[in-house]
């Protein structure tokens, strides 16, 4: 049979019917049983109290019953277990054990748990008082023990029988003495020891009932054992022969006895079980105990010593944080309060500009248009007297193949007649004005009909145009005029921001208040630069405006400034987003090419622009590139409108004093005068747009067609001079090699063919023409080792045996 006994499982009792024969057995051992009971009773009465000991241990002997074995482990530290068998044997326990488990019956201390052998003994006890007649219950009291009663009117023989041969699989639980003692450091297994070492019983418990009080140890002792022993079944049960099996004894004896040990066979197998008793407690054990409990205790305290002095100084960081925060919530108060100053400024600022900024606008955009009406003007002007002049001058076939009311342009004549006459009179009083003006100044020598500009206005032009210029100005002082001077002063503004930046840098940066300044006095700045026009003389110059000045040291304090600090750039800033579109709307509707003044000042801003502030004012500017966009179509449009070169005859050329002769002169001299103010923009524009429209578009298209119809002789070498004079100098500096720049070859091939030509018309003429014309040879020379068209100038000196070429071209 297999008993398995989990920790989880109360008791369980297996019971197996029983036999006949097993019945004969069982009384012939209840015969036995009761002669040992009668012994067992007579022994107890001759040993007196003193000598009982407390068995501290119970050796159980058990069959095995089965072939595997079985354990039980109670969790309430006590567990019974009944088997009965058909094969059960049983044999009268030794005295000496039942002696031993009767004398335990006086000792039972108060709260300690009985265990089996108590239990079973006190069954004994009583069974054996019945069979004498003399009934003595167990004295007991409730809840302090617990006994496995039988009914005691089970008087049949098989409930005896049932009873006899019940064996009870029980552990007991360690007292709570042996607990102590295990704990203190002496092994609860050494009992001999233990009992050998205790002279006088009576003394022994006192001794502990005082360390028991002492030490406060409750009486009530837990059910679950600490430590449960392992069982351990023989397995020679059905090996030997059912006769054979009575020899094996089942006995309860206290471990340690002399009689129990000398019981021990080779079918049985002991092993010890926990006892209840206490482990004797010394004064010795005490006080290691308690040495060592204050041991751990100051080692507790130290611990929380440490716990204590951390929480005390992370207490006083905490203090002196509070009061670091406290100290500064004073600057933040004031921070806050100022920043929500500036939020409301800046909002007030936005919304004044909302509402002012697009009259501003139309006030620029007025005096943009102003300026360029007169420029338009001025400009139409000058072409009605082309037209006027080329008409006057044109053939007289071409106008008879026309209508006889209209004339070579198809426009009604009469009309147009009148118009001319009041055009060609203002003409040559304006131009004779000029010449007044040049004789007074002594210029007049030096002056070639063309190289004037025709920029004079009427007394009604210039009335209408101040007019409108003082209305728009009258206007844009009204603009702020309903606004408070902190909203609309460059000074009051910027004031403003300076004390963010000194105060709280930090939060003034966060802003991004330096890239928003330059918007911010964008409008400002315009309404300054609304007359602003460089192309005039009086025009001031923008760096010597309040604005300027106001803004040029904005941000420079005196410790070092950073890197990336967005202030630097204020001004460069305003420059590339007020300046920049300026003059680019200055460049494309008012500047004119052909005014050499203009030119000059409008070169001389970008140039000085260029330089001063080469950080936004480059190649790869979007403003800038927005510049030199409209200068180039503005060169480009007067080329393609405004230049004009008449051809005659040569035979009406040759009267120097007709109007188609001084017509031609002009026209040429107004062509070199352009080509001029176009290479002035050398350094700024790149050489080659520059050579693209100075040299094929003006010089290769009209001006060389021009030196075709002009005598040979001095006035071409003359009219050469002065355009090679145009020429910039580093266009040649960096040449290698014979040939100049591949489009000025055409005009190197009309300096050859003229030196020809004159070579030609000295033939037959006078020694003094023919000096003359040698060093009209030798000028040509020169004038093409300038440009460096050595190879062009060793063919001229070659052919007309010029001997001083390379004095000539050092001396160029």
């Amino acid at each position: 049979m297999f008993f398995n006994f989990s920790l989880k499982e109360t008791e369980e009792v297996f019971k197996v019917k029983k036999s006949s024969y097993s019945k004969k057995i069982v009384k012939q051992l209840k015969k036995e049983y009761k002669e040992d009971l009668e012994k067992s009773k007579v022994r107890t009465e001759v040993n007196s109290p003193t000598d009982v000991e407390p068995p501290l241990e119970k050796d159980i002997r058990i069959k095995d019953i089965s072939q595997e074995d079985g354990t039980t482990n109670s969790e309430q530290g006590e567990e019974e277990m009944e088997v009965e068998s058909e094969k059960e044997e049983e044999k009268p326990k030794a005295g000496g054990a039942f002696s031993s488990a009767l004398s335990s019956l006086n000792v039972l201390r108060p709260g300690e748990i009985p265990d089996a052998a108590f239990i079973h003994a006190a069954r004994k006890k009583r069974q054996m008082a019945r069979e004498l007649g003399d009934f003595t219950p167990v004295d007991s009291e409730p809840g302090k023990s617990r006994l496995v009663r039988e009914d005691e009117n089970d008087a049949s023989d098989d409930e005896d029988d049932d009873e006899k041969r019940r064996i009870v699989f029980t552990v007991k639980e360690k007292s709570q003495r042996q607990k102590i003692a295990e704990e203190i450091g002496i092994e609860g297994s050494d009992d001999e020891a233990l009992v050998t070492g205790e002279q006088d019983e009576e003394l022994s418990r006192w001794e502990q009932e005082q360390i028991r009080k002492g030490i406060n140890i409750p009486q009530v002792q837990p059910s679950q054992p600490a430590e449960v022993n392992n069982l351990y079944y023989q397995n020679t049960y059905q090996t030997l022969s059912y006769g054979s099996s009575y020899g094996i004894p089942y006995t309860y004896a206290a471990y340690g006895s002399s009689e129990t040990k000398s019981q021990k066979t080779d079918n049985t197998v002991p092993f010890k079980t926990p006892s209840n008793e206490m482990t004797p407690v010394t004064i010795d054990l005490v006080k290691k105990q308690l040495k060592d409990r204050l041991d751990s205790m100051k080692e507790l305290h130290k611990a929380n010593r440490q716990q204590y002095e951390k929480h005390q100084q992370s207490r006083e960081d905490s203090t002196k944080a509070i009061e670091r925060l406290e100290g500064s919530s004073g600057g933040i108060g004031e921070q806050y309060k100022f920043l929500q100053e500036m939020r409301g400024y800046v909002q007030d600022l936005l919304e004044c500009f909302s509402e002012k900024v697009p009259l501003i606008n139309e006030l620029e955009s007025a005096m943009h248009q102003l300026y360029k009406q007169r420029a338009s003007r001025l400009v139409q002007r000058r072409q009605d007297d082309i037209k006027d002049e080329s008409s006057e001058f044109s053939s007289h076939s071409n106008k008879a193949l026309m209508a006889p009311n209209l004339d070579s342009f198809g426009r009604d004549r009469a009309l147009y007649q009148e118009q001319v006459k009041r055009r060609t009179a203002e003409r040559e009083a304006r131009r004779a004005r000029r010449r007044q003006a040049r004789e007074q100044t002594g210029k007049m020598a030096d002056h070639l009909e063309g190289l004037s500009s025709d920029d004079e206005e009427t007394s009604t032009d210039i009335t209408n145009f101040n007019m409108e210029r003082d209305r728009i100005l009258k206007e844009s002082s009204k603009v702020f005029e309903d606004v408070l001077e902190s909203f609309y002063s460059i000074d009051c503004i910027k004031s403003q921001f300076e004390a963010w930046r000194s105060k709280y840098f930090a939060s003034y940066k966060d802003a991004y208040i330096g890239l928003c300044l330059p918007k911010l006095f964008n409008p400002l700045i315009r309404l300054q630069l609304l007359i602003w026009t460089p192309l005039e003389g009086k025009c001031r110059d923008f760096e010597t405006m309040l604005w300027f000045e106001s803004l040029l040291f904005y941000g420079c304090e005196e410790q070092e400034q950073e890197k990336d600090d967005a202030d630097i750039l204020l001004l460069p800033t305003i420059v590339e987003r007020v300046v920049l579109p300026k003059l680019t709307v200055i460049s494309e509707n008012i500047w004119d090419p052909f005014s050499t003044t203009q030119t000059s000042r409008m070169v001389a801003i970008v140039q000085k622009l260029v330089d001063g502030y080469p950080s936004v004012v480059n190649a790869e500017n979007k403003n800038t590139q927005m510049l030199l966009k409209a200068l180039l179509l503005r060169m480009r449009r007067t080329l393609d409108d405004d230049v004009f070169m008449p051809l005659y005859p040569k035979n009406i050329l040759e009267n120097k004093n007709s109007g188609p002769y001084l017509f031609f002169q002009r026209q040429f001299w107004s062509s070199v005068k352009l080509l001029g103010n176009f290479l002035q923009w050398c350094g700024i524009l790149s050489n080659k747009t520059l050579q693209e429209l100075s040299i094929d578009g003006l010089l290769n298209r009209y001006i060389l067609m021009a030196f075709q119809n002009s005598e040979y002789g001095d006035d071409s070498i003359k009219k050469a001079q002065s355009v090679i004079a145009c020429f910039p100098k580093q266009w040649f500096t960096n040449l290698k090699g014979d040939k100049t720049i591949s489009q000025l070859e055409n005009f190197c091939r009309y300096l050859v063919h003229l030196a020809d030509t004159i070579y030609r018309n000295s033939i037959g003429c006078s020694d003094v023409e023919k000096r003359n014309a040698r060093e009209n040879i030798k000028q040509i020379i020169k004038l093409l080792a300038s440009i460096r068209a050595l190879d062009h100038a060793v063919t001229v000196a070659n052919d007309h045996n010029v001997k001083e070429l390379k004095i000539l071209i050092e001396g160029k």
